[in-house]
Parts: C-alpha cells; structure tokens; sequence
C-alpha cells in the first residue's frame, strides 16, 4: 500500500500565511474581518475545538508551537486541541504528516512532537524515505513491529486522506492556520498566549449564538 500516493491541488499554498498580519488585541472588542474570517470549513465532530493545521517541514509553525503550547494550556480541558497535519502534495511534507500519524498510532505524539520539529531545524535533518520515519520511532524507544504495524496499518492510506481533506475543505491558504469549531479562521497569531486565548473562547462563544 503506497500511503504517499496522494496530491492536494492547492495553489500558492504558503508557510507563514498566518504571521504575515500584525496587529494588536483588545479583549471583548473583537472583530470579524480583522481578528477572523467565517469560512465554510469542515465539520467538527467534537466541540468545542481549536484545530491547528501545520507542517513540521514549516520553520513559521516551529516558531509558533510554544505560543500554541502557552494557549492550549490556557484553554484547559474545555476547549479540545487538535492537529492536522498538512502534506499539500510535497514528498517531505507527506512524510511529515505520516510520522505525526505513526505518533498518534503509537500514542506517542507529546513525546516526540517537539522532537521532530527540532530535527528538521536544528539538525538540518528532514525525513526523505519511510525508513528513516520508521528509525526515527525505534530510536524513540517504540517496538519495531509495533512500528511496522503502524505503516502497514488498514487505516493508514484513510487518515493521511482525512488529512488533506480538512486541509482542503477547510480553505486554508497556508500554514500554520488555526480553525474555531470548523467555522472561524484566525487572520493572525501575531499576539500573546493570553490574547489568543480569549479570541478563541469568544468565537466559541460566537458560535454557540
């Protein structure tokens, strides 16, 4: 089973998008059009969530995972974080996004998340072959045939598809984006852990109208 064989048509897809606006946040006086867009989205079958679409090949989503870390642990537990990671037809950015598949598998994605982002840009080091995803699990301590078991699994070529389709339907334009209950895109992450997370509660707020 070739789980690679997968190409999203998105044109001028960018990493970055979401860092290119700057401006500043004042709580309760937010805005749609300026602080948010509605888009059409996807369909969220647990709410409310903040879905995170990223790359780890992206250097934009690297520098902002510890303000994501800072928010999340802001929102707590009643406001659910997901990730979608996003493979837009790129063989590097595929192979990304079947090691973040494989740490879910394996249950081990806080373990090795921060892990793989600073492979890729720190060392220098991006995975180029399905080998080197599977040496990089064993080296993390997983079983090999559980590592086996996991690329070869039924439902491995369906949740790399699932992938790109929220990153398609979603209408994102680049990465890292952040989606509010499948309805709400943030135009920007240029502000502090607290600012973004009062955003989000008042579009989860929003959406509950």
């Amino acid at each position: 089973m070739n789980v690679f064989n997968r190409v999203l048509p998105m044109a001028m897809f960018a990493c970055g998008l979401m860092l290119s606006a700057s401006f500043s946040l004042q709580a309760a006086s937010f805005e749609e059009g300026k602080d948010y867009i509605t888009v059409t989205g996807i369909t969220e079958t647990q709410q409310p969530v903040l879905r995170e679409f990223f790359s780890y090949n992206c250097p934009h989503c690297y520098k902002q995972d510890p303000l994501m870390a800072s928010t999340v642990k802001l929102l707590g537990k009643d406001i659910a974080f997901e990730r979608t990671p996003v493979g837009v037809g790129r063989p590097a950015w595929q192979l990304s996004q079947f090691a973040y598949y494989i740490a879910q598998k394996l249950n081990m994605t806080n373990q090795v998340h921060l892990t793989i982002f600073k492979q890729i840009h720190e060392k220098g080091e991006p995975f180029t072959t399905p080998e080197q995803v599977k040496a990089f699990f064993i080296a993390q301590g997983a079983k090999v045939n559980d590592v086996d078991a996991a690329m070869t699994s039924v439902d491995a070529k369906f949740t790399l598809m699932n992938y790109d389709s929220q990153t398609e339907l979603s209408g994102i334009k680049g990465v890292p984006s952040l989606l509010v209950n499948g309805r709400y895109m943030l135009t920007s992450t240029d502000h502090s852990p607290e600012e973004l997370a009062e955003l989000v509660k008042f579009l989860v707020a929003k959406s509950l109208n």
